[in-house]
């Protein structure tokens, strides 16, 4: 979980590490992921991980005192949000990584979020899909989850691709209300027992959090084949077992499963210029015209739907994986942005969609109109945006300012 804390404040426990111990299940899963996994392979792995970030830590202090006071925001003569003073609650986002990812991929993303005010709950998703996630126990007993596929899995020829995909995003939605069910017992004054259960003995001021979440408001948010999963549990919300008023999507999955369409609250959709590049046949049709007819019919059911691309950007811009390596991911996805720049982008349009959650005014990117209907690096659209903008976004659905 990444939270504001108290300004100042000190912890006695170490960072933690952003590859967590043992180094050795995260790299067998990039093997498995690469299907050469044996002991040689693995070990090499085991050796370039360590190398490359093994002693890498999560820039954010351990287990320290939540803000006393959430942000409240009041706007401008111009109509742009800012902080002011108040004593609301926090508002809530829950994050699902995507496909070969965790819950530590994300930490500067996750990580500024919490530093302008919000409450981010990153899921470890243990459906398979994840390179590898330790198991830990009450009792203290530890067991190792590694990256599984349809082939190892002893199921009846029946069962393919997209039944495995279906069984995943099920188990997926269930951690997901997990969560939900967690932050609720916190914010209802049970946070000590959270903290006796939890075997990584970390939440000694969890007690202290009752009452300081907005539950009622809660946000849903996922990268790539965490993104399918987001609008997955979009289905029947807002209701008691996922109080989602409102999501952010960002790269939803061309490979993970067809996209839920019964969307009925606010969504802010974000394609790397990469996803919306790259022309993909989803289930018969592009998979750009596939995102974008769903937000569309968000605006058409009187809800607020915004779809956009933010240029320079490639698939793995609002992970970690960039600012680690800036060189070689640049090399590998064609993505021409600062790595700065680029999850900075993603951090705040994040903002100003939680500050349309919030006050339902429309600020800064989502204030604007649309400005490319459909991909076009080369449109004319950008005359249509502000200086600041056009080099970085292109708006294709937004909801009707009339």
């Amino acid at each position: 979980v990444y939270y504001p804390a108290v300004k100042g404040a000190k912890s006695d426990k170490p960072k933690h590490l952003w590859v967590p111990k043992p180094l050795s299940i995260t790299a067998e899963g990039y093997a498995k992921f690469a299907h050469i996994s044996n002991f040689l392979t693995n070990s090499i792995f085991t050796v370039a991980l360590w190398g490359l970030a093994g002693s890498t830590t999560i820039p954010a202090k351990v287990d320290v005192p939540l803000r006393e006071t959430a942000p409240s925001f009041e706007f401008t003569e111009h109509g742009e949000g800012k902080p002011a003073a108040g004593n609301d609650r926090f508002p809530v986002i829950i994050f699902s990584h995507g496909m070969a990812s965790s819950r530590t991929d994300y930490t500067h993303f996750c990580g500024e979020l919490a530093s302008r005010g919000y409450v981010v709950a990153a899921i470890e998703h243990r459906d398979g899909s994840g390179p590898g996630s330790m198991i830990m126990n009450v009792d203290g007993s530890e067991k190792p989850l590694y990256h599984f596929g349809l082939n190892d899995l002893d199921v009846d020829q029946s069962f393919g691709i997209p039944e495995l995909k279906e069984a995943q995003l099920t188990f997926r939605q269930a951690e997901i209300e997990e969560t939900v069910r967690v932050l609720r017992t916190i914010n209802d004054g049970d946070g000590a027992t959270i903290f006796e259960m939890n075997p990584r003995k970390e939440g000694e001021h969890l007690a202290s959090w009752s009452g300081q979440l907005d539950m009622t408001n809660v946000t849903i948010s996922g990268h790539s084949y965490g993104a399918t999963g987001a609008f997955r549990a979009l289905k029947g919300a807002p209701c008691p077992e996922r109080p989602f008023h409102g999501a952010i999507i960002l790269d939803p999955g061309k490979s993970s499963g067809p996209l839920n369409h019964d969307v009925d609250v606010p969504v802010l959709v974000v394609h790397s210029n990469s996803w919306s590049r790259k022309h993909s046949i989803f289930f018969g049709q592009p998979h750009f015209n596939v995102v974008k007819d769903l937000v569309q019919k968000v605006n058409q059911r009187g809800k607020a739907g915004w779809f956009m691309t933010s240029l320079g950007t490639s698939h793995p811009s609002v992970t970690d994986a960039p600012l680690i390596e800036p060189t070689l991911l640049s090399w590998t996805t064609g993505s021409t942005i600062n790595v700065i720049d680029g999850v900075r982008m993603y951090v705040n349009v994040t903002e100003e969609f939680m500050l349309y959650q919030k006050a339902h005014r429309r600020t800064g990117l989502l204030a604007l109109d649309v400005t490319h209907p459909d991909y076009d690096e080369t449109s004319n659209g950008t005359q249509k945006m502000p200086k600041c903008y056009q080099h970085f976004w292109q708006i294709h659905v937004a909801p009707d300012s009339a």
